[in-house]
């Protein structure tokens, strides 16, 4: 008799961000880890029945973290960097730690030659005693699960 393995679904909570240059990013929020396959419809002559869907290229969301403003202005820096015309690409990853063993990464989602496109900062409230937070955007050319 074959027996599946079950396995429950990872705790998304747990993961740290890494781009080359920068040792790690301290995140809150990590979005846009998505594809999407653009397709054409072709209708073959004599087949009336169906039309043939074909895939075409992949686009790459980009990839927007959100995290606590620190002293530590290396996002900052590098989105300046770009405004200035220095235009500098980076590698990096989203990794999934296991939540019982820290030092165990789970899944990692590696991404290439990535660069900030938006930068959105913090919002002030004097009436709330909330963490200010920067969200930076960054476009990229494709990511991988491994």
């Amino acid at each position: 008799m074959i027996m599946a393995r079950k396995t429950d679904p990872y705790m998304s909570y747990r993961f740290r961000v890494e781009i080359e240059g920068i040792i790690s990013v301290g995140a809150s929020d990590v979005t846009g880890l998505q594809l999407e396959t653009e397709t054409e419809s072709y209708e073959e002559g004599g087949i009336n029945y169906y039309v043939h869907i074909l895939p075409k290229r992949t686009k790459y969301q980009h990839i927007i973290l959100k995290r606590g403003i620190t002293d530590m202005d290396d996002m900052w820096g590098w989105y300046m960097d770009v405004v200035d015309g220095i235009f500098e690409r980076r590698n990096g990853a989203i990794i999934l730690i296991d939540v019982s063993h820290p030092d165990i990464d789970l899944l990692r989602w590696e991404f290439d030659e990535a660069y900030p496109v938006k930068w959105i900062g913090p919002e002030f409230r004097a009436d709330s005693n909330t963490v200010a937070f920067e969200t930076i955007e960054l476009a990229h050319n494709g990511i991988w699960k491994f």
